[in-house]
């Protein structure tokens, strides 16, 4: 048995995680640490957050009325075969990137394969290099709800092509949105919730992984009736 070289995808949850919101903040609560009165150790916390911050899941329900919540997403959606696709370059230039339908056919084009349908396709940025810093991450630091944010996303035509031609499970991103920072319909994600696909943000370290050859898993904590929620990303390398 071949054993596959597991790449975590995934930040963890501490005071550094981002949210959409600078006044949201995730929260890590003691309730006991330390020695009980019979001798022996016991710790417990209780924890707090919005569905939408860190490495977390957009269910199809988050801009799409009448779609799949988190716990509705069928299992066999959360595994599937990876394919990286890489504009990194393109953002360093110009930070309100968006991936287009032509890149992603000009990507399968040069690498000789077609996205195949069930796939879960990560969008790297490079964005990941601005993790923990809000200001660099978001493209400001203002708190305010309106403010301009800047940061690549996904094109309309892109979401489109892989929602209804390729025919994906999901589509990731190592930024805070699907969207690009800009944004202010959100279009992007309209399509794919709108095609019950689900969507994954702030996904960690895509600069480790190969376009193709490996499977992710997005294990999302099963919220009934969720919008979204905190996930756990893996991709397992000689795994296909």
């Amino acid at each position: 048995m071949v054993v596959p070289k597991i790449i975590d995808l995934t930040y963890a949850f501490d005071e550094r995680t981002i949210y959409w919101s600078a006044h949201e903040k995730f929260q890590h609560i003691p309730v006991a640490f330390g020695r009980t009165p019979a001798g022996y150790f016991y710790s417990s916390y209780t924890f707090a957050g919005s569905e939408h911050g860190g490495t977390h899941m957009d269910a199809p329900i988050h801009f799409a009325e009448g779609k799949l919540t988190v716990d509705q997403i069928p299992i066999e959606r959360h595994i599937g075969p990876g394919f990286k696709i890489s504009v990194a370059d393109q953002a360093a230039q110009y930070p309100d990137y968006r991936i287009t339908a032509a890149d992603i056919q000009a990507w399968e084009t040069k690498k000789g394969l077609t996205i195949s349908p069930g796939a879960i396709v990560l969008i790297h940025t490079g964005w990941g290099r601005f993790w923990g810093d809000r200001k660099q991450y978001m493209g400001t630091d203002s708190a305010a709800e309106d403010a301009e944010r800047h940061f690549p996303g996904i094109a309309q035509d892109a979401a489109e092509f892989l929602a209804n031609v390729r025919k994906v499970s999901m589509v990731g991103i190592d930024t805070a949105s699907l969207d690009h920072g800009p944004s202010s319909d959100f279009i992007t994600h309209q399509v794919l919730n709108g095609a019950n696909v689900a969507g994954l943000e702030n996904v960690a370290n895509l600069d480790q992984l190969p376009d193709t050859g490996y499977l992710v898993l997005a294990l999302p904590m099963k919220i009934a009736s969720g919008s979204g929620a905190p996930t756990r990303v893996v991709a397992l390398l000689n795994a296909k």
